[in-house]
């Protein structure tokens, strides 16, 4: 059988991009050698978050006191149980993805893809015929020299979400949004965590004022942080594992249990034939054009496989942008400018847009408003005061940049906030918007209006 559009893989940017091919009328097939959803329903984001919804409900039952309800006996974290019910959350997702793909009657085939050149992609002995292919194969996790993964002392982000047992101590090398996850996750356990971070400051990408507030939440709460270090080796011993950690100082010894590594990920595109086709690539991630072609025609790309931020709803933006055009629908560009990153700590990160040393380096005068989650009422009432609103505009148009939350609730205010700076929305349009009260929420307004105290016109 022949097919519009063959996909290899399923996550974010194959199951989204087959179902709306299906949805304009493409025959369409996806290739999938593991799990339906990929990597971000099956070990990424979805049971992750189940994870810290599991370390929600210990952390609040441990402070239940504090809102005046008494628990009698102890509060343990029971780890089979949390992790059981993550890797359901997980199932459920997969189930909703077949459900999915069976209702816009998009066929499946279970293996792994290799392209055979264009409009030819095999599966084993079978070889699948179609007019266009489309990549989407995602990544998996970078491992450091001298700090290699093995899966038992030193583990990634998958061995992490599966612990038959919470380690007394562990080292996560990596403060981006996986490790700074993981980090929060094991210390509300009752893991002695070290945090270890190459740059100058944890949550690299992140604003510098929600980097130092972060990390002074984090090191409250106990755990010990180290930036401007780097691991130079790891020694495994019967207990665990010794670190060497180039620091400022010096080089430093951390001994821990369990090491995870986090130092990223890298591009899924080994093996799939590419290069024998003729897709060029760039230190393993593939060249496209603004429609996602690679240099082959009819072959196309779509998600963490491109030199493009490493995040399912890119990759998702990415795949819809690219399948539209396929299909002669003129569609916007993506707008790269204005992605949201989201960090589930607690307190959770959230932003979009420039960062103000961002602006600053491309000679941007820009006006800061900046609102304490301690003069929030809803925090109050909640007991969630740590953090802020952080908004970055440009100082004579008054247009939004930037937004930065770190606080509760941060990646739930964020999407307005896209939606804003993807309209040009200005400091006193937000001003003069109606929020709810109480709401964390409101911080935006005030934010707004903190940068523009000095207006002569509000």
């Amino acid at each position: 059988m022949s097919y519009d559009l063959i996909i290899i893989g399923s996550g974010p940017a194959g199951y989204v991009a087959a179902v709306r091919s299906a949805q304009l009328g493409f025959k369409t097939i996806v290739i999938e050698k593991a799990l339906l959803g990929g990597v971000c329903l099956n070990w990424g984001c979805i049971p992750t978050k189940a994870l810290l919804k599991s370390v929600e409900a210990l952390n609040m039952a441990r402070h239940a006191e504090t809102y005046g309800v008494k628990i009698n006996g102890t509060v343990e974290p029971d780890i089979k149980a949390i992790v059981q019910r993550s890797r359901q959350v997980a199932a459920q997702m997969t189930k909703g993805i077949e459900f999915l793909l069976n209702k816009y009657k998009i066929d499946v085939i279970r293996g792994r893809g290799t392209v055979k050149g264009p409009g030819q992609v095999a599966v084993g002995d079978q070889v699948l015929e179609g007019k266009n292919i489309l990549i989407a194969t995602g990544s998996k996790p970078n491992s450091l020299p001298g700090a290699s993964i093995d899966g038992k002392k030193i583990i990634g982000y998958r061995q992490a979400m599966v612990p038959e047992s919470i380690p007394a101590t562990m080292a996560v090398i990596g403060s981006g949004a996986i490790g700074a996850e993981l980090a929060f996750f094991y210390h509300s356990l009752g893991t002695k965590v070290t945090l270890i971070e190459y740059m100058d400051q944890i949550v690299p990408t992140e604003d510098t004022d929600v980097a130092a507030q972060l990390s002074r939440s984090f090191r409250k709460a106990g755990m010990k942080i180290m930036t401007s270090s780097g691991v130079q080796s790891a020694d495994k011993t019967c207990e665990g594992c010794r670190l060497a950690v180039q620091t400022k100082k010096g080089v430093e010894y951390v001994e821990a249990d369990i090491v995870l590594s986090a130092v990223g990920v890298v591009p899924s595109t080994a093996n799939l034939g590419l290069e024998a086709a003729g897709v060029q690539m760039t230190r393993g991630r593939i060249n496209v054009d603004k429609n996602f072609m690679t240099t082959v025609p009819g072959i196309y790309a779509v998600g963490d496989v491109l030199n493009t931020p490493a995040l399912a709803h890119l990759a998702s933006a990415e795949a819809l942008c690219c399948v539209e055009r396929m299909a002669g629908l003129d569609v916007p560009d993506v707008d790269y400018d204005n992605v949201p990153g989201c960090i589930y700590t607690t307190p959770e990160i959230a932003s979009v847009g420039l960062r103000e040393k961002d602006a600053e380096k491309k000679g941007i005068k820009v006006k800061i408003g900046k609102y304490p989650f301690t003069a929030s009422g809803k925090a109050a009432a909640a007991g969630e005061r740590d953090g802020f609103v952080k908004l970055v505009f440009d100082a004579e148009t008054d247009i939004l940049l930037g937004a930065h939350i770190i606080g509760a609730h941060a990646t739930e205010m964020i999407g307005g906030l896209v939606a804003s700076r993807g309209m040009k929305i200005t400091g006193h349009d937000l001003i003069h918007s109606i929020f709810p009260h109480p709401t964390m929420s409101e911080g935006i307004m005030e934010a707004a209006a903190l940068s523009c105290d000095q207006c002569a016109n509000m």
